[in-house]
């Protein structure tokens, strides 16, 4: 029986990976992100690559009551959610703590922490009522090692490690998997969204470095769905071999 699978911030970078790498496994999507144009182009390529059905929603996860309804529209559709792949996140700036933009502050802290609870508090009453799901959340190597002028983006990825935690402890009498995905450095336009558009800034970044990709991150989170009924992954931390932790990074 095919799986249905929810993927936030699913029109690009690792979400997209994630949708084509569970698509050609077979599951059924349910594709969320603000861009719906992105998403109809993904929803088309993977429809007429494999044998699954792809539902799309515009969805921005720091309004509640954009969460609420993508959610209710989905179970209205009879649309069992297997698992839940909390993607979405940003993050903006690259400055000391004193200096830092309190509007960037807010939309990491709306987009990461509060966009991840709203989504997970909505669908999990679902799972619960089915006694069964997982949940994956994608974290970050910046939620177990801080780094300079990151602090408000480190602090909202340690948020996304222990929410996982605290989820898995009250829902330990269900059949409900908790997994915490924390990739290490990964080329995506993730630097391209926190130097707001600077393409040069951004290439910096993985300068010197060969770069996990986004379909690293898939293939892991994939394997982590696959797993039989009784394993449950908790954590996994993937790094690009030249990197050690958060921003120790060696470039040739």
């Amino acid at each position: 029986m095919k799986r249905n699978i929810f993927i936030t911030g699913a029109s690009s970078g690792i979400g997209k990976a994630i949708a084509y790498a569970f698509g050609k496994n077979g599951d059924n999507l349910v594709l969320c992100a603000r861009r719906l144009e992105k998403l109809e182009e993904i929803k088309k390529d993977i429809e007429s690559k494999y044998d699954v059905k792809v539902d799309i929603y515009k969805l921005d996860v720091t309004v509640y009551e954009e969460v609420v309804s993508v959610v209710k529209e989905a179970v209205n559709r009879n649309i069992h959610i297997d698992v839940l792949i909390n993607n979405a996140g940003l993050a903006l700036g690259l400055d000391k703590f004193q200096d830092y933009s309190i509007s960037d502050m807010e939309i990491m802290l709306n987009t990461n922490v509060k966009g991840l609870l709203y989504v997970t508090r909505e669908i999990i009453p679902n799972m619960i009522s089915q006694n069964s799901g997982h949940i994956i959340n994608i974290g970050s190597t910046a939620g177990m090692y801080s780094y300079a002028n990151g602090a408000v983006y480190c602090a909202t990825k340690v948020a996304v490690r222990f929410l996982s935690d605290g989820i898995r402890i009250d829902t330990i009498d269900k059949n409900i998997k908790v997994t915490t995905i924390q990739p290490g450095i990964v080329e995506t336009d993730f630097s391209e969204v926190r130097f707001y558009g600077d393409k040069e800034k951004a290439g910096n970044v993985y300068k010197g470095v060969e770069a996990l990709k986004p379909e690293d991150i898939a293939d892991i989170v994939l394997y982590s769905a696959n797993q039989p009924k009784h394993v449950q992954i908790s954590d996994i931390t993937i790094m690009a071999t030249k990197q050690a932790t958060g921003f120790n990074v060696h470039r040739e």
